[in-house]
Formats: structure tokens, C-alpha cells, sequence
């Protein structure tokens, strides 16, 4: 690890967040956080105990009262101020990001210019909690509608995006009048460490964030989820763990928000422009490496231009430069572990062998790292696992179709509903389309929706609830209604 790289992960504090302090776990536990792009350990980090969850939950129920009577302005500057520092510390996170998950350092830098967005949006939101007051339908009495902070949230973050998927909830829990438990990933806990020290320096009152990185998820969640004081538990990761997660939260009939998986269809229809799509393609599949709910999971394209989007396709994923992140040019870094690079390459030696053909790619990388090749694959059978599976990875299979109606039905044909994107230059067929689309979210001529301002969720085993835009904040509001007597 050069010089530069190694500073940076010396910045980081390793130690757990509770009540303000920062403190080794107990009994002086530590985890390994991993290099993607070598396969050496970058550091180790405190690893949290059932102990340690309990003390951060104390802390966050100490501090809820007086974080909820706090002003909304002083919770809106806060916001401003963080989003602020996010902006000037963005090249030494960007490396940091970079160094524990992979992806290129530009990629990174991205992520953290649209996770400070949550913190600018989420500033205004916090003055716009509005209730309403209006006389009953029989004027004998008034209606008072007030919204008030739900109490003490416990957050679990994925690894593919460890800083957005952190500031989509700490976000609008701030705003609301929150306070928080935040679980990191195991595999890239450390820029939520460094978030939290910026939020620190911003001034968040103790208690109001508490972060704990474990290598036991199971362990350290089980106390948190089973306490009385919590009252709100989002989770962002996979569907299966989403499914045990609303399970342990219905003892307590806790508020649930669950972004979970995705399979997302790619839809071009005959009269697209091809090179808008396979430009969109490029965006909604290579995305952070693919490893994205959001990614394209299957293309179908019409046959009339199927196979000119496909070569098309192969010639610019099969010119991006593979490799370390930090490195100069590098447009695609390597997956998260072994295990992700060996269940990509599971997928597509499944379907080749099956009778899909590689047009660019198709293989994991010799050498340190997880590397895999941009892959465009054609003729992909019915049967090809990865149609019907998360790919999470850098892996294109093109369908054909010839109708409309065609189209819709494999598009829909998945449990998941999440995003869904189309190409089309017929106006009609587009809102056609999109009303008829089982999913929470399209993109309609553009291959990203991710938005702070725009409402993210799926329907479906994609999820429940909402992050970000108008609704984001009301995950974490009660509503609470008083009749009065006048």
C-alpha cells in the first residue's frame, strides 16, 4: 500500500461511537477490514459485543428527549454544515471509500457528492414537517394533526454503498428528531467512521448518533431489535435478510423501512435511439461495478435491434479499464470478496454452458484481487440462473423480444420489483409502459434514478417504505391526532 493510502487509512477511528465517546469493544475484540483489490487486510477495527449494541441503544434513548425538543432550525444548520465538510473532505473519503470497497476513486466521489445530498435535502425537510388543524365534517369539534420523531432507530448499512446508504437514513432521522444505532458493514465499515467523526466536528449532540461495527450481525442486532425502547428499525441489504429482520421487528411492531434486493429490467424498444441506450445500459449496468440494487440485471431488446445494441454494447464494456481504484483511468475496480467474484462467475459459466455466448469478457481476472471482466453475453436461454438472479456484477445478458406485450411480461416476470428502465421514443408507449411495470421506480430514457429529492423503494420482495424526496422523512414521524372540544 503506498504511502498516501495508508495515511488515509491511519485517519480513520477504529473504535465503536457510544454516547458521544469513542471506546474499544468490550473485552478488546477486533475485525479485519479486507483490500478488494489485493486481498491484504487494510486495518483492523473494534468489533462490537451484544454488550456494546445495549450501551449504544442506552445512549440514543438517553439523548431522544432532548434531540426531539431540539429547534428544527439548529437541526436544519447542522445538516448545512455537514453537507459543507462532505464537500470539502471529498478527495481524501473518495481514496478511503475507494481503498475498502473497490470501486474507482472518480465512482467514489460521486457517491459521496449524492450522500451529502441527503444531508442538504434532508435540511430543508426538517423545517417542512407540517401538520394541519381544520374543523370536523360536523363542526362540533376541531382536528389537530401534529407529526412528531418516532424515537430511537437502529440502522443496517450495506457494503456496496458505505456511505449513501448511511446518510439516506442518519439524513431525515436527523431532520425528524431522531436518534440512532448505525451497524456499518463488516466489509466497509470505515467510511461510516469517518462519517461520524464529521458529524462530530458539526456539532451532533452525543447520543444522537452511536455507531458499532461487529462481525456478528446476528449477535450484536438481536438485543437492539428485541429492546421496548426501540421504535424503528430500516435495514438496506439483501431480500432474505430483510424477511428475518421484519420478523424479529413484529414482536415489537416496530416501524420497518426495508430497501432489499432487485433484478432489474433493461427494456429497448424498436424505435429507441441505440446509442442513447447502450449509453443508459452502460450507466444502470457498470454503475459502482455493478454491485448496485439499482444495476441491470437483464436486457431485453427488441430483435430488430438486438443485435446492433449488443455490439454495441460489448465494444464499450470490453474498453474499460480494469483494476485497482486509486489507480489512474481505471474504470472498473474489482468486486467486494471472493465469494461475490465466485458466484458471478458461477452465473455466467451457468449460462454459457447452457448456450449463452460471451461477446466481450466472461471470466474472473488471475491474480490478487476480485476482478471480473465486463461481460456481454447473447442467446441466453430461458433457463440461465442469472435471469432470475441478483447478478451483482459487471455481467450484460441480452433477450430479445418482438411485441409490447412481449416485453412487459418478461419484465415483470421476477418476485422483485424495485427499478425498471425503458427506451423508447414513442411518448405513448412510454407511460403505457411505465402503468404497467410492477416495480417502485423507472427510468424512463435515462439510466440512473437515484435522487435525494425522488423517493427510493420498491414494491414487491424489493422492499417496504421510502427513502429520500417529500415521503423520506415521514419513515421516521409519527402521526398523532388530537379531537378538540370547542
Amino acid at each position: 500500500m503506498a504511502a498516501d493510502e495508508r495515511a488515509v487509512i491511519e485517519g480513520v477511528n477504529g473504535q465503536l461511537l457510544i454516547g458521544g465517546e469513542w471506546r474499544d469493544a468490550t473485552g478488546g475484540g477486533t475485525l479485519s477490514v479486507e483490500d478488494p483489490s489485493t486481498g491484504g487486510t487494510l486495518c483492523e477495527i473494534a468489533d462490537a459485543t451484544p454488550d456494546d449494541a445495549k450501551a449504544a441503544l442506552d445512549a440514543a434513548c438517553d439523548a431522544q428527549a432532548g434531540w426531539a425538543a431540539s429547534a428544527p432550525n439548529d437541526r436544519a444548520s447542522l445538516l448545512h454544515d455537514v453537507f459543507k465538510l462532505l464537500g470539502e473532505r471529498v478527495e481524501e473519503l473518495a481514496v478511503l471509500m475507494t481503498l475498502e470497497m473497490g470501486k474507482s476513486v472518480a465512482e467514489s466521489k460521486a457517491e459521496i457528492t449524492y450522500a451529502s445530498e441527503f444531508f442538504r435535502w434532508n435540511a430543508g425537510e426538517a423545517l417542512r414537517m407540517e401538520g394541519y388543524y381544520k374543523p370536523a365534517g360536523n363542526a362540533a369539534s376541531r382536528v389537530l394533526v401534529m407529526r412528531q420523531p418516532v424515537g430511537p432507530c437502529y440502522m443496517i448499512t450495506p457494503w456496496n454503498f458505505p456511505m449513501a446508504m448511511g446518510t439516506r437514513k442518519i439524513g431525515p432521522a436527523i431532520a425528524a428528531g431522531c436518534t440512532m444505532v448505525i451497524k456499518p458493514a463488516q466489509l466497509t465499515p470505515l467510511s461510516m467512521l469517518k462519517l461520524a467523526e464529521l458529524l462530530q466536528d458539526a456539532g451532533l449532540p452525543d447520543g444522537v448518533l452511536n455507531v458499532i461495527t461487529s462481525s456478528s450481525s446476528g449477535a450484536v442486532s438481536a438485543p437492539i431489535i428485541s429492546d421496548p425502547r426501540l421504535r424503528k428499525l430500516t435495514f438496506t441489504g439483501s431480500t432474505e435478510v430483510g424477511q428475518k429482520l421484519i420478523e424479529q421487528s413484529a414482536q415489537g411492531v416496530l416501524k420497518t423501512s426495508m430497501e432489499l434486493g432487485g433484478n432489474a429490467p433493461f427494456v429497448v424498444f424498436e424505435d429507441a435511439d441505440v446509442d442513447d441506450a447502450v449509453e443508459g445500459a452502460m450507466i444502470a449496468k457498470m454503475r459502482n461495478v455493478g454491485e448496485a440494487c439499482t444495476s441491470a440485471n437483464r436486457f431485453h431488446v427488441h430483435e430488430d435491434i438486438a443485435e446492433e445494441f449488443a455490439t454495441k454494447l460489448a465494444e464499450r464494456m470490453g474498453a474499460l479499464k480494469v483494476g485497482r481504484g486509486v489507480e489512474d483511468g481505471v474504470d472498473v475496480g474489482p468486486l467486494i470478496d471472493d465469494d461475490q467474484r465466485s458466484k458471478v462467475a458461477e452465473l455466467v459459466d451457468d449460462a454459457v454452458g447452457k448456450g449463452a455466448k460471451a461477446l466481450c469478457g466472461g471470466a474472473a481476472r488471475d491474480g490478487a484481487g476480485y476482478f471480473f471482466e465486463p461481460t456481454v453475453l447473447t442467446d441466453v436461454p430461458d433457463d440461465a440462473n442469472l435471469l432470475t438472479e441478483e447478478i451483482f456484477g459487471p455481467v450484460a445478458p441480452v433477450r430479445t423480444f418482438r411485441t409490447e406485450e412481449e416485453a412487459i411480461d418478461a419484465a415483470n416476470a421476477t418476485e422483485y420489483g424495485l427499478v425498471s428502465y425503458i427506451y423508447t421514443n414513442d411518448i405513448k408507449r412510454g407511460i403505457r409502459v411505465c402503468e404497467a411495470l410492477e416495480t417502485g421506480m423507472i427510468g424512463l430514457n435515462q439510466g440512473l434514478v437515484s435522487n435525494a429529492g425522488a423517493p427510493f423503494g420498491g414494491v414487491k420482495a424489493s422492499g417496504i417504505g421510502r427513502e429520500g424526496g417529500n415521503e423520506g422523512i415521514f419513515e421516521y414521524l409519527e402521526t398523532k391526532y388530537v379531537a378538540i372540544n370547542v
